[in-house]
């Protein structure tokens, strides 16, 4: 089993990196999550291409090169402390074939994201580092909470979270420990079968995901099944659920956690024995609060649901 290795805990004036490795974003969409960094006392730096547009049937951030360039800079910059994603969309399957962790391996830094950030994190992990599955700068439509935030800060100063939620119908009891994967479910299915993908074997598996149609979701679900995921993992936890379905025909279109997309993948999975948690607050939706990619959880699952890093 490869050893999985944590960035040091930031310190005051220490930079952080916003780059822009999937969709175009606006200045001033990311105002308030830089002003955020200055006021807990790090320096943002700001990639090259972080507000560039490159319209090729999708807005990215630039080119594939120029994402490429700013993400490498990040990695390898030997002044920059952690990496924090503007925001997701599509295009961080364009850059892992030609990422470089020459100077990161012996200065590893904090790569924080969620969404099409899912991509960079399996890599990360594949290479034996941790990461943070957590709010981009970029807020969503539906906004976030100053809690999302503030607890990546605590896990940058070293601090890991604890979590308890209450139960939910469709949970599976029992206890189990491993260490987390996943992230988006779209890019967990996009990866596999690659040698990008996530190990799976005896692993907590996370998934959340927005904007599928119910048959979608189902599809990506049966693909897990398909690639025997579901028979190699030990522990499933389920995150939020946006804007599934047919917004004019889905009443809970608009809710974090859509019960029938719950209903599902609580079906699709009902034969296995690994204990499940639904209703974990990460994903596309208000309270996002962060994961670490890579570290070792123990999660309980009875009457209430205890989750420990």
């Amino acid at each position: 089993m490869t050893k999985i290795i944590f960035p040091k805990p930031l310190s005051k004036g220490d930079k952080i990196a916003v780059i822009s490795p999937a969709g175009a974003v606006e200045a001033s969409q990311l105002e308030q999550g830089i002003e955020m960094i200055k006021s807990k006392g790090y320096e943002p730096v700001l990639g090259e291409h972080l507000y560039t547009k490159f319209s090729n049937g999708y807005n990215y951030a630039g080119t594939e090169q120029e994402r490429t360039k700013d993400i490498n800079w990040a990695l390898n910059n030997t002044e920059i402390s952690a990496i924090w994603a503007s925001r997701g969309g599509y295009g961080c399957q364009h850059l892992i074939q030609d990422l470089d962790l020459k100077n990161f391996t012996k200065n590893p830094k904090w790569y924080i994201g969620y969404s099409d950030n899912t991509v960079i994190q399996s890599y990360l992990l594949k290479k034996g580092f941790a990461s943070i599955h957590g709010q981009t700068i970029k807020t969503s439509s539906f906004g976030v909470t100053e809690e999302s935030y503030e607890l990546i800060f605590d896990i940058l100063k070293g601090k890991t979270p604890k979590y308890s939620l209450k139960s939910h119908q469709f949970n599976k009891e029992g206890t189990t420990e491993g260490e987390l994967v996943g992230g988006n479910l779209a890019l967990i299915y996009a990866l596999l079968g690659t040698k990008y993908s996530f190990d799976f074997k005896d692993k907590i598996l996370f998934i959340e995901d927005i904007g599928e149609n119910f048959y979608a979701l189902d599809r990506m679900i049966m693909s897990l099944e398909l690639a025997g995921v579901f028979n190699q993992i030990s522990g499933l936890i389920v995150g939020g659920m946006t804007n599934m379905g047919d917004e004019k025909e889905n009443k809970q279109y608009e809710e974090s956690f859509d019960e029938f997309a719950y209903q599902l993948i609580s079906e699709r999975i009902s034969k296995y024995d690994f204990p499940v948690v639904f209703g974990f607050p990460n994903g596309h939706i208000k309270d996002n609060r962060p994961l670490i990619i890579g570290s070792n959880l123990q999660m309980k699952v009875a009457d209430k649901v205890k989750i420990e890093f």
